[in-house]
């Protein structure tokens, strides 16, 4: 047995090597390498050349696949037939074929010395090319308009809309402009209570969006036909169209989005993702029934009826316990109306449903929690700035990020990051609104004024630009023009009213006008009363205690604080402890310090050591007051933590130190306009300042006396 296993042996390897040798023989070995040297050639050409020509894709693919199947084909023909003194013949047996005139070793030569050329090109062209760059498309800016539900169904009524969004948005250069600002809009044009196709493309030519997405749903029995057009909004010219179709109300979302994708692909998009989402792998709510409470519970967030959106925000998640967003979205709620512990628990189930997002959402989802939640800004700052890195064109992204450095002192980065956004939608209202504010941080007052004139121009019912307008006239020492600006923003509605009182008041305060300051206070704390603005209510009633601490009443100035059962938000707090401490109350403006000892963000940090300074301050310990201020600016380095620094090295016999820092206050007094970061004026925190720049130079001729003497 052993005998024969080793004859089967000899004899396979006998077989195999008269096959190589006929191989040998009939050149197949030389075919098919100078086969594959040419191919390799023509390959590596075609991927230079053909995108220069704007050839389609199709064609090198084509190319590809041609040179693929031919291989097989060319090494069949070679062992066939073979090139003769005669021409082109069929191979004879083994010594009777006559080899081509290049044969024998000039033929391998040949063969290796093509397959040398084609190696060489071939890293030529891959180092001299680089690395494949991505083309990327150039950004796009979308509104979806109501969607024509044919099958009578209510189910289908924003929902869908709510869901085509998340999909078109998987594109990193697209971001859909939010349907409740333009259905604002359509109101506030009288155009109606709806966002149909026509009024979707007025408001987008009205804010500078690129296109408008109109469609369809209707029933064919138990199937679902959906139909989307994208026009320009402008020309009413019809851009692309997708069609999906769904075999039940169930499978509506994954025929969204298929829609999605057509008209990704349609923007220029090639990537994986897009077949993902066209496949249905991207869906991110487990029912059409959980989108619509969803896209319910969200039209009412952003009314501020958050009781009622929590209500929605439960069902949606009754329907899908896996719904992050919803879970993200009744955190939110529950946070704007006081509820901590339950925004909380719910803000803990959505992060814990992370991949249940898709990437997009993920960041906003972060940022948005890291902002409002736990106001760990730096955070906050990471997750928008990976954002808009992977989404150069999100909208909201960028924004965020804009404000977010605006909390952090950082101006400049905000006016910059406020420019990028600006020149992705430079006829954004909004984002123009924006700039304004973000150049009066930075000490750009001609930008501010530009920015809020063109805003006016475009809406002037954008109520806050007028503010940005008074503070610019201040600047110029033009009060009465101030008293104008603010006059024309009380016309414009209930909220501009309301910041309209409070930004007369603070001129009157500013001007030490106490007893008008305290007349128009009254007044506006009453029309909050009647509007239950809580927010406008809790700043003007502190606004009020600053005004009868001017005129020396402290005993109305605390029982009126003594009005607020509960102060929000830093332009509340911050004057409030400032009061306690020059009362002497120090325990009351301790205890404030201490809610921000527990917050995370950096100014956060800042305003407890300021409040600790102030303390220090005004018991006469001025050196702990300049260490605790000091402690103040390695936090953040806020305006009115170097104005009671000016006025700490003033008690501690610091002149010269106490004037750089007045000097610092009175270069950098566009800061103090809205120094709580609330769209709140608090011009009235400069009107002292010469007055303290006065004192420290007295202060410094008094030590130069004192040196003569």
């Amino acid at each position: 047995m052993l005998d024969s296993a080793r004859f089967l042996t000899r004899k396979t390897r006998f077989s195999m090597h008269k096959l190589i040798r006929e191989l040998r023989r009939r050149e197949v070995f030389r075919t098919a390498g100078l086969y594959v040297g040419v191919c390799w050639i023509v390959i590596e050409v075609a991927s230079v050349l053909l995108p220069t020509f704007d050839a389609p894709e199709w064609l090198m693919r084509a190319i590809v696949i041609v040179a693929v199947v031919g291989f097989p084909v060319t090494i069949v023909l070679a062992w066939i037939y073979d090139v003769s003194e005669q021409g082109i013949v069929v191979q004879g047996e083994a010594t009777d074929t006559v080899v081509v005139p290049i044969g024998g070793r000039k033929a391998d030569f040949f063969v290796i010395g093509l397959l040398s050329v084609a190696l060489m090109i071939s890293v030529y062209l891959n180092i001299s090319s680089g690395p494949a760059e991505t083309k990327i498309p150039d950004p796009v800016s979308l509104l979806i308009a109501d969607f024509d539900n044919q099958t009578g169904n209510p189910l289908f009524d924003g929902s869908v809309e709510q869901a085509l969004a998340l999909g078109v948005e998987g594109a990193s250069f697209v971001t859909a402009y939010r349907r409740d600002r333009a259905l604002a809009q359509a109101r506030s044009l009288d155009l109606g209570e709806t966002l149909n196709e026509e009024t979707a493309r007025l408001v987008a030519v009205r804010q500078d969006v690129q296109m408008v997405l109109a469609g369809s749903i209707a029933q064919d029995g138990q199937r679902f036909n959906l139909l989307i057009k994208a026009v320009d909004p402008a020309s009413g010219e019809l851009i692309t169209t997708s069609e999906a179709r769904a075999d039940s109300a169930a499978d509506v979302l994954f025929a969204v989005n298929e829609l999605a994708a057509g008209v990704r692909k349609a923007l220029g998009e090639d990537s994986l993702d897009l077949d993902r989402l066209a496949d249905g792998e991207t869906v991110t709510a487990g029912s059409i029934e959980a989108m619509k409470f969803y896209a319910t519970a969200q039209d009412l967030a952003r009314a501020g009826q958050d009781e009622l959106a929590i209500e929605q925000y439960a069902m949606a998640i009754e329907e899908d316990p896996d719904m992050a967003r919803a879970y993200s979205g009744w955190g939110l709620s529950a946070h704007k109306i006081g509820r901590p512990d339950e925004a909380r628990q719910q803000w803990e189930s959505a992060l814990a449903l992370l991949d249940r997002m898709t990437e997009r959402e993920r960041y906003r989802t972060l940022g948005l929690y890291y902002t409002v939640v736990s106001l760990d800004y730096a955070e906050a700052i990471a997750n928008y700035e990976q954002l808009v890195e992977k989404f150069p064109s999100d909208g909201a992204g960028n924004n965020n990020l804009a404000i977010l450095y605006t909390f952090t002192a950082q101006y400049d980065r905000a006016l910059a990051q406020s420019e990028k956004l600006l020149e992705i939608y430079p006829g954004r209202t909004l984002y123009h609104g924006n700039h304004a504010q973000y150049a009066i941080y930075a000490g750009d007052i001609e930008t501010a004024r530009s920015e809020a004139q063109k805003v006016i121009a475009d809406d002037p019912t954008f109520f806050k630009s007028y503010m940005i307008l008074a503070i610019a006239a201040l600047f110029d020492q033009d009060s009465e023009g101030a008293k104008d600006f603010y006059a024309r923003m009380a016309e414009t509605g209930v909220r501009g009213q309301s910041l309209a009182n409070i930004g007369l008041a603070d001129i009157a305060l500013s001007e030490a006008r106490f007893d008008d300051a305290i007349a128009i206070l009254n007044e506006g704390i009453v029309a909050d009363e009647a509007e239950e603005n809580t927010r406008g209510l809790g700043t003007k009633t502190v606004a009020l205690a600053q005004a009868h601490i001017g005129l020396g009443d402290p005993a109305n100035a605390l029982a009126i604080l003594g009005r607020l059962e509960n102060q929000q938000g830093d332009g509340q707090l911050i004057p409030s402890a400032e009061i306690y401490a020059s009362l002497g109350q120090h325990d009351r403006a301790f205890q404030i310090a201490e809610q921000y000892r527990q917050q995370l963000r950096p100014t956060a940090r800042a305003y407890a050591r300021l409040i600790d300074g102030i303390n220090a301050y005004y018991q006469g310990e001025y050196v702990m007051a300049i260490e605790s201020l000091r402690a103040a600016l390695e936090y953040a380095d806020l305006w009115i933590v170097r104005y009671y620094l000016g006025r700490a090295y003033i008690g501690a016999g610091h002149a010269p130190a106490a004037i750089m820092a007045f000097e610092t206050c009175i270069e950098r007094r566009s800061e103090a306009a809205g120094m709580f970061f609330d769209d709140v004026p608090t011009w009235r925190y400069t009107a002292s300042l010469n007055d303290w720049r006065k004192k420290a130079h007295d202060a410094l001729d008094e030590l130069r006396t004192a040196s003569i003497d």
